[in-house]
């Protein structure tokens, strides 16, 4: 599956990420009139400044789960649904923690074109609990459901977690495309931490022209090194309002919007 397909490019890609509020069964959930409100006004944000697609996920659900339950899945649906109907960029989906399973059965419901999953080929230990490599059953049930057409990305070696796989970064590189990864994600340690570039480049070398996406950390100041090796790379943290806080768990509360005015920055940085 060619990232051509899906984007209508294969490099210089840039992607989204709208971040739901805690969702309906979480108790700071603020319902979902907010949730929806607050996400259109991110994706009309991220369209007036110009990137190529769009993702979205339950990043402010803490703490998360391995498998989501009942209600989140019925947000996410809703939601989902809801931003399908307000765009006509590329959409994908990522069901946090590691639900493949939620992620492409809204992805096949709502017609998205790709989802993203944290833990593939790699099994690693998170404050919720472990994820154990998934590749197998992941591509099982995409075949199931008749989903063949939704893009998976995978992260190999995930922020926000401890490896417990022995496989080197090129090792789970390797892994994940013979298991059927429709392009690789790499990432920083946390939430809006740059990957390394040093590994970065390994990785290009060693993958060939194989689909490369930064994760984390893509800002003005280094995209344009980043997507000279990197195929793709999904934004959200460095284009919201506002400054980052010490004990926030994703860098800025839910409710820090994304701003037009940093997207387009973003863009023009890479042009």
């Amino acid at each position: 599956m060619e990232l051509k397909r899906i984007f209508n490019k294969s490099k210089n890609v840039v992607i989204g990420a709208i971040h739901f509020p805690p969702l309906f069964g979480y108790k700071d959930s603020p319902g979902l009139k907010v949730a929806l409100k607050n996400a259109l006004a991110d994706l009309r944000a991220f369209e007036k400044g110009g990137v190529d697609a769009l993702i979205f996920e339950n990043n402010y659900d803490l703490p998360h789960k391995m498998l989501v339950d009942s209600p989140v899945v019925a947000s996410m649906t809703y939601l989902g649904q809801e931003l399908k109907k307000a765009t006509k960029l590329p959409v994908g989906v990522s069901v946090l923690w590691n639900d493949y399973k939620t992620a492409l059965s809204i992805a096949k419901v709502l017609g998205l074109q790709f989802i993203r999953i944290p833990a593939f080929v790699d099994t690693v230990e998170t404050s919720y609990g472990i994820a154990k490599a998934n590749y197998k059953e992941a591509i099982a049930f995409r075949k199931l459901i008749g989903a063949k057409d939704v893009g998976i990305f995978a992260d190999i070696h995930v922020k926000h977690a401890k490896l417990l796989s022995k496989h080197t970064l090129l090792q789970s590189a390797k892994l994940a495309i013979k298991a059927g990864a429709d392009g690789l994600i790499l990432t920083g340690k946390w939430t809006g931490d740059v990957p390394d570039l040093k590994q970065l480049k390994s990785l290009r070398k060693g993958m060939g022209s194989f689909p490369i996406l930064i994760g984390s950390g893509t800002n003005a100041e280094n995209i344009k090194s980043l997507l000279s090796l990197a195929n793709a790379t999904i934004v959200s943290t460095s284009v919201k309002q506002g400054s980052a806080k010490v004990k926030e768990t994703n860098v800025k509360p839910y409710s820090r919007r994304v701003s037009e005015v940093k997207v387009r920055t973003l863009l023009r940085a890479l042009r």
